[in-house]
């Protein structure tokens, strides 16, 4: 298999998914549509819901995804406008372009973000209206993922870090609910709308630990020794603003270490899916090397 080419084909369907079920500039109010847009189609690696679509394949094949993989993606897309802003992490640059907050105003990025995460709710209710239990189960794996304890908990113990002294449990906390839950979710939603069984979808949420932490603590390598113009965003802004990160506790040749652990762990669990075309081991060898 051409693995590039699969996952430009991945990224392909959410492209036109995202075309297809997120308002338009033209539906008013325009500049909050507007806001949605440039935010959701700034580019990016839609890693999220690729994962989301990969893993669906690997089941069955009758429901489509789309809608879950587009929700999946407004929903990131909301966490990134907010923690962009001026209060959060007050970053002007996102995939390369001026943040959402830069290019309209404070308030439109925060009703945008907010147009966002409601609006991926609304397309996983609205999307399956045959498949009321995999509907339902949907919605309470993202919600669930979004909510206080995980995603938004992670960012909120992510900020009250900057004005402690780092640990190890505050970390992994961190980094398990403010960026791995969201990648857990998308590939247990992928399972579910393939129908897989339980000791199926308790696979995938072990690899989807290993996607995770794989994830964040390769983005924290990035901060320190990425470069600014290919990861799209200013390099170095966790070390200014004292975040605590997987190199602020640990050197870089147990970083790196961490990471080879990590991505062994995925490889092996993606070889015991049944049906896996080695798409998905692929793309978390690929993570684990990227630049950006």
């Amino acid at each position: 298999m051409d693995f590039n080419k699969q996952l430009h084909n991945f990224r392909a369907r959410v492209e036109l998914g995202i075309c297809e079920l997120v308002p338009t500039t033209e539906t008013r109010p325009g500049r909050l549509h507007s806001a949605m847009r440039y935010s959701m189609q700034a580019g990016g690696k839609r890693l999220r819901p690729v994962l989301l679509l990969a893993t669906q394949e690997l089941f069955s094949q009758e429901i489509d995804p789309v809608p879950a993989a587009v929700a999946v993606e407004c929903l990131h897309c909301y966490s990134l406008i907010h923690d962009d802003l001026p209060c959060m992490d007050n970053s002007d640059l996102r995939r390369g372009k001026p943040s959402c907050h830069i290019e309209f105003d404070e308030a439109t990025a925060v009703l945008a973000g907010d147009a966002l995460l409601t609006h991926a709710f609304r397309l996983l209710g609205a999307a399956y209206p045959d498949q009321a239990t995999v509907a339902t189960r949907l919605v309470a794996i993202l919600g669930e993922a979004a909510g206080s304890e995980h995603l938004i908990g992670g960012q909120m113990e992510d900020i009250s870090s900057e004005s402690s002294t780092p640990d190890d449990e505050t970390l992994d906390y961190i980094h398990r609910n403010k960026t791995a839950a969201l990648l857990i979710a998308s590939l247990q939603m992928g399972a579910v709308l393939g129908k897989a069984s339980k000791e199926e979808e308790q696979m995938i949420l072990k690899l989807g630990e290993c996607v995770g932490l794989t994830f964040q603590i390769v983005d924290d390598l990035l901060d320190q020794t990425g470069n600014r113009e290919l990861i799209g965003k200013p390099v170095g802004s966790d070390r200014e603003k004292n975040k605590t990160t997987y190199l602020s506790l640990h050197s870089m040749e147990q970083t790196r270490a961490r990471v080879d652990s990590l991505t062994t762990q995925a490889s092996e669990l993606c070889k015991k899916l049944e049906g896996d075309d080695s798409f998905l081991e692929w793309l978390v060898r690929d993570m684990a090397g990227r630049v950006n």
